[in-house]
């Protein structure tokens, strides 16, 4: 899987961005619990008073506030308030700052509201003391001298035990301490309230809204990065395809390469869509919310490590449930296409011997075998999303519950517990998405293995280095100079020793038995196969020594079965000549005998052809092949017994259009019929791979024994004796 990531290579910066939107949108994401928990907190239970920090405070309880304070602790409080008109206003402060005012308002706000309102600590300090009922405590205090006060405030503090409360409840007394002075001061809490709420409401809202803009973003961008990789990938597979010989061919079905090429790319499309998506934005989720969990609350953090284990633990036994179906999905897809492909190729075969029943059957279990394996991996991947939420509703119970008891020791607010929750969820949900994923990956790391055979493959045939021209003084001149080949893996060659020489203008033909290596032979010349001993030279260079493309640039080659392009006719005559013009199209056709039925059509040359020529018979596409070849006016030609499908009549006729038109040309002809190699200037007949004999049509009759059989066969007895 690695290994294609270079092909995203030059979508770099659009990387980056990606990861910078997706930092930017967990951010987002994770401040959104935090806007809850302060809604809940500060919103609803403290009225809109943030902490133990007042906006505004009377000076005279400021004053009475300083009592319980050490002198360097007043001299700052003083340095971040401003008076006037009897009231300190907080003046512009960080947050720094304010985590030590707040400190330092905790205690004293604490023990004054004891102090003034009707508890059994201030019933008891006034028995102690001596005093009347109505007398005000505080004013006491501040007329007391030093030691005896703080021997006092010593005494109040190990009585209602100060070091073991918990920061929330110090909190709480403070903020009911400043809501009860804003009253005093004729504020409207609840307005200050409702301020409070909406103020950050909206900017839950403005969050929300920067997580969707990121996230849509990334979305955006990582299909773009996607998109552009498939484009690679399938420009690279494919030209990794047409460079392939006959021996690369050979080691994947057709079938297999089409899937390769097509549902194979389109699975790592998908995997690298939900990597930058899934994969990289789940990590910073999780770490982000377990440290904001640690901010939280450490004390639950055991309730987070129960949820992971049980995640991890339900992904590893999907994994090894379902990873080796994932295995084989790609490998039935590939039976699926090859059955698929055969059946719609050879449909004529299938109705002519009434099997339609047998190819239904086959393909029947195929796709079974498929749709099963899909089944069981489907049904494995249900029971993970019912777990998943189990998992998440009891650890949402858990946290509840032990949040519940930390509430009512008064070591947390219910909004912390708000809070808790959704980071925990978010934390169970960055590894559900990684389980997501899971399902993805499996098939998307099979795929990434098959293309990567296809990109890695060596091919065998290639274009030399040094490359070696021919010169321009020698033309047409083709030799094969002890020539033997075999299949790669084969015990034995299928051509042995073969060798001999034509020059300009020339007419080489070759005959013989079925399998007596004739198409074998010609395909050796464009290189469809390199020769395993011997060489073969075009006008006297080895054609290993060439440029693959000069090579091919000289051959107009004719395979035995015609094969035509989807288009017109005119494309397919113009496919090895792309410029040619309207009339050299029109020449071709008429040298290949094709115009009569051309010409007949109502759009001529821009008559549709369909998809490898279904709409034309066999013979008409031979024709058009023919002629393909000729428009290319090349300085060979190869007819693979390209004239089969021919009538005698129009065998003789296209023959001597040839000969005339295409005089100057080197011409190989392979061929079955004696009728149409009789007047080549060289004949060689093959048998088991072997020259048994090469010379005129006359000189065989005398010297061959198997090319006299198979004359015999073909000729009469009155054709023979004339010859």
């Amino acid at each position: 899987m690695i290994k294609l990531f270079r092909f995203v290579r030059d979508k770099w910066y659009f990387i980056i961005m990606i990861i910078a939107l997706l930092f930017l949108q967990a951010s987002a994401d994770l401040a959104l619990p935090d806007y809850t928990s302060k809604i809940i907190n500060v919103g609803i239970q403290q009225k809109g008073v943030e902490d133990a920090v007042p906006n505004e405070i009377r000076e005279s309880s400021m004053d009475d506030l300083f009592l319980f304070m050490e002198d360097e602790d007043i001299q700052g409080i003083k340095e971040h308030y401003s008076l006037e008109d009897d009231v300190y206003h907080l003046n512009k402060i960080n947050n720094q700052e304010r985590e030590q005012l707040n400190e330092i308002f905790g205690i004293p706000m604490l023990l004054t509201t004891g102090l003034t309102a009707d508890s059994d600590m201030l019933t008891s300090l006034k028995e102690e003391m001596q005093v009347p009922e109505e007398t005000n405590l505080l004013d006491v205090f501040a007329e007391m001298p030093k030691d005896q006060w703080n021997q006092v405030l010593e005494e109040m503090s190990k009585e209602i035990n100060i070091e073991e409360m918990s920061d929330s409840i110090i909190t709480q007394s403070a903020v009911k301490y400043i809501q009860d002075e804003y009253i005093q001061m004729g504020k409207d809490i609840d307005k200050l309230q409702s301020d409070y709420i909406l103020t950050s409401g909206v900017r839950m809202l403005g969050v929300a809204l920067v997580s969707m803009a990121a996230a849509v973003s990334v979305t955006f961008l990582s299909c773009k990065v996607a998109a552009s990789m498939g484009r690679h990938l399938r420009n690279n597979v494919y030209r990794k395809v047409i460079s392939f010989s006959g021996n690369e061919l050979n080691q994947f079905s057709t079938a297999s390469l089409i899937t390769r090429s097509t549902n194979d790319i389109q699975q790592v499309q998908l995997f690298v869509t939900m990597l930058f998506r899934i994969v990289l934005y789940a990590p910073i989720l999780g770490i982000g919310g377990v440290l904001k969990v640690l901010n939280t609350n450490s004390s639950m953090t055991w309730i987070l490590a129960v949820a992971v284990g049980s995640i991890i633990l339900l992904v590893m036994v999907l994994f090894v449930v379902a990873m080796p179906k994932f295995k084989s999905l790609q490998n039935l897809i590939d039976k699926l296409n090859l059955v698929t492909r055969e059946t719609l190729t050879g449909i004529t075969v299938i109705r002519a011997f009434s099997n339609q029943k047998h190819e239904e059957q086959r393909f029947e279990d195929a796709n079974k075998t498929l749709t099963k394996t899909n089944l069981f991996v489907n049904r494995s991947m249900t029971f993970m999303m019912p777990i998943m939420m189990l998992i998440m509703n009891l650890i949402t119970v858990l946290i509840t519950y032990n949040g519940a008891l930390a509430v009512d020791a008064g070591n947390m607010q219910v909004g912390n517990i708000m809070a808790f929750i959704q980071y925990t969820m978010q934390i169970i949900m960055s590894f559900l998405m990684l389980t997501v994923l899971s399902i993805i990956l499996p098939r998307a790391s099979v795929s990434a293995k098959r293309i990567n055979e296809v990109m890695e493959t060596e091919v065998s045939i290639k274009s030399p280095q040094d490359i070696q021209r021919p010169s321009s003084d020698i033309k047409g001149s083709i030799e094969f100079d002890h020539v033997s080949f075999g299949y790669p893996g084969a015990e034995e060659n299928v051509l042995d020793d073969i060798s001999f020489k034509a020059k300009k203008g020339e007419t080489v033909a070759f005959i013989g038995s079925t399998g007596s290596g004739k198409s074998t032979l010609v395909n050796l010349i464009p290189r469809i196969f390199d020769v395993t001993k011997g060489a073969i030279k075009i006008n006297g260079v080895d054609i290993r020594q060439m440029s693959l493309k000069e090579l091919r640039d000289r051959i107009g080659y004719v395979p035995q079965k015609g094969v035509l392009f989807s288009g017109d006719i005119e494309s397919n005559i113009k496919y090895g000549k792309e410029d040619a013009t309207e009339a050299e199209v029109e020449k071709a056709a008429k040298i290949a005998q094709a115009w009569d039925f051309v010409s007949e059509k109502p759009e001529g040359i821009h008559s549709a052809i369909a998809q490898g020529g279904s709409n034309v018979s066999g013979g008409q596409k031979q024709r058009l092949s023919i002629a393909r070849a000729v428009a290319k006016d090349p300085e060979f030609y190869i007819f693979d017994d390209s004239f089969s499908a021919l009538d005698y009549k129009t065998d003789v006729v296209l023959r001597r259009a040839l000969k005339q038109e295409t005089g100057d040309a080197t011409t190989l002809i392979v061929a079955q019929r004696i009728s149409t190699i009789l007047h080549a200037d060289n004949i060689i007949v093959l048998e088991d791979g072997r020259v048994a004999g090469q010379g005129t049509h006359k000189e065989l009759l005398k010297t061959c024994d198997v090319y006299k059989q198979i004359a015999m066969s073909q000729l009469s007895e009155e054709e023979l004796s004339d010859e």
